[in-house]
């Protein structure tokens, strides 16, 4: 009888009890993230380490007194359990730590996180550090992390990607042609990059992209490249000189964070120009055999670019001025070329004419088969005046002459008979 007693007042205690949280469900804390800044440090120089402590439990099981049913004298219970942290201290290791301990620090619930921040100071001497975060939480439980300090040392250190850009193109462009362009992007860095994009940036109206002006590259790995195809079109009217084309080359660094460069493709502009015979003119209009005369040619220049130190020669066989100085023909412009010809027998003249000019882009020539007609002298006139005193002289012998001496000796009619 004693013994059910006892039975029955072990039952009762065991029904008031709660369980302990299973094993499983042990809330922990451990670092998730670190941070040095800066992540490289000089000697005697300041800086932080940032650590994030997460909590990495989710929940707890709990078995609870729910009464003697079915000889089951217990039920399980789902709960979440924070975690307190009661002290988080970062010892040096050679690293000198400014910040004191952090205590006291409170609960922190299942799968969340606390970032926390101290301040150190580097070592005189280069080297790699190694100093712990100590984390005390209740219940004795602690973590020990060891954070890597770089103090002026290569190790373990990678160039971050470094996108240069490179433009191949004609030496010199005239207004108003298309410009290809080759671009070569390259990574020169130590990593690799993402979501890389090119834009040609159109400034003006003088110069723009003749179809899309973004061009997706996407990633481009460490001593790798990518090549953009692009024609740009130039205006007429562009000034001569060196025009630079803004390009924006935007990517993403292997750590996420976007990065944009801005460089340009530059085009050295250099107007051409074009010159051509408009007109051929003498003065007088009419060329007579052996009379001076002046032969005008009219040069136009077409092009974009000013010619200058025009010189316009021909091979008339004629005495006079066969050269003939002009200077300067702006884009748009004429000019007479003028020579001052001392005449020739009649006949039609072949001839050459050759014109020499420079412009930005050198010094050019060009030349034209020409001809020029000269009239034969007139002399019909001095044929008229030689015919009327042959024939006055006719009329004078055939009267003072001819008659006398066909009726009479032959005398004069002023002679006097004996």
């Amino acid at each position: 009888m004693k013994l059910i007693y006892v039975l029955v007042i072990a039952l009762a205690i065991t029904a008031g009890m709660v369980l302990p949280a299973s094993a499983a469900g042990d809330p922990t804390v451990q670092i998730s993230e670190y941070k040095v800044s800066p992540s490289i440090m000089m000697p005697d120089s300041l800086g932080t380490i940032t650590i994030v402590v997460k909590n990495t439990a989710s929940s707890a099981t709990i078995k609870e007194n729910a009464g003697v049913i079915a000889n089951d004298f217990a039920t399980t219970k789902v709960t979440d359990i924070n975690v307190n942290i009661e002290n988080v201290q970062l010892e040096g290791k050679g690293v000198l730590v400014i910040s004191k301990d952090f205590e006291r620090v409170g609960e922190i619930g299942p799968g969340q996180s606390l970032p926390l921040t101290f301040t150190i100071r580097a070592p005189t001497v280069t080297g790699m550090y190694y100093p712990e975060v100590w984390i005390d939480t209740t219940g004795g439980r602690s973590t020990r992390y060891p954070i890597p300090v770089n103090v002026n040392t290569p190790v373990g250190i990678q160039k971050k990607a470094i996108m240069i850009v490179e433009s191949s193109l004609p030496d010199t462009v005239n207004p108003g042609d298309e410009i290809p362009v080759l671009l070569t992007v390259r990574n020169g860095g130590e990593t690799s990059t993402d979501d890389v994009t090119v834009r040609i940036n159109n400034v003006s109206s003088m110069i723009a992209p003749k179809k899309t002006d973004l061009y997706h590259l996407g990633p481009i790995n460490a001593n790798d490249s990518r090549t953009v195809n692009l024609v740009l079109l130039s205006d007429r009217n562009t000034p001569t000189g060196l025009v630079r084309v803004p390009v924006t080359l935007q990517y993403n660094w292997i750590d996420g964070s976007g990065h944009v460069e801005t460089t340009s493709i530059d085009v050295l502009m250099k107007g051409k120009a074009e010159l051509g015979f408009v007109s051929v003119d003498t003065s007088p209009r009419r060329v007579t055999a052996n009379q001076p005369f002046d032969l005008t040619i009219r040069i136009e220049n077409t092009g974009t670019g000013e010619a200058k130190q025009v010189v316009a020669t021909t091979n008339l066989p004629m005495t006079g001025t066969t050269q003939s100085f002009i200077g300067k023909i702006k884009p748009g412009n004429d000019a007479p070329a003028v020579f001052s010809l001392d005449g020739a027998l009649g006949g039609t003249y072949e001839y050459t004419t050759v014109i020499t000019y420079v412009d930005d882009l050198g010094t050019h020539t060009i030349s034209s088969k020409m001809s020029v007609r000269v009239i034969p002298e007139d002399n019909t006139g001095m044929l008229i005046l030689l015919l009327l005193i042959i024939i006055a002289g006719g009329i004078l012998a055939y009267k003072y002459w001819y008659l006398p001496k066909k009726n009479g000796a032959g005398a004069l009619p002023w002679v006097k008979k004996n």
